[in-house]
């Protein structure tokens, strides 16, 4: 059970993102790393300039994570957050909180489960309707 909590070790952004889940890491030429390399050349330009990941508060947060800062949740992370529930059907916020109450190795065991392929088992992106290695229509 230990290996499935690895799945996203590593991936999942300041805002609560699953970086994992993300088409650009996904990918199969140049796939993007995750929010928190952010010299990564297959980063888009977007990404590297993300105001989330390039906030000067999180340095001053001892878990690198939005919901220890002062002003949490900012507009810009509200505003994220509505864009991602309205279109992928996910939440930041919920993320988040997740993460602060229950610890980081729970919620990557759920998020492995949640967006998880029930046809070929592989992990699937937040961004399709579909699963990008065996095309099937996401639950």
């Amino acid at each position: 059970m230990k290996e499935a909590s690895l799945k996203y070790q590593g991936l999942i952004a300041a805002c609560g993102m699953n970086c994992g889940l993300c088409i650009g890491h996904l990918r199969d030429k140049k796939p993007c790393g995750g929010c928190f390399k952010l010299d990564d050349p297959n980063k888009p330009k977007s990404c590297r300039s993300c105001s989330i990941v390039n906030c000067h508060r999180l340095a001053k947060t001892e878990s690198g994570f939005c919901y220890e800062c002062d002003i949490y949740p900012c507009a810009r992370l509200k505003k994220l957050n509505q864009r991602y529930r309205s279109k992928y059907g996910m939440s930041m916020l919920e993320n988040l909180e997740f993460i602060q109450k229950e610890g980081m190795e729970q919620f990557l065991l759920n998020e492995q489960d949640r967006w998880k392929c029930k046809q070929c088992g592989e992990g699937i992106s937040v961004h399709r309707d579909y699963c990008v290695h065996c095309k099937a229509e996401r639950n």
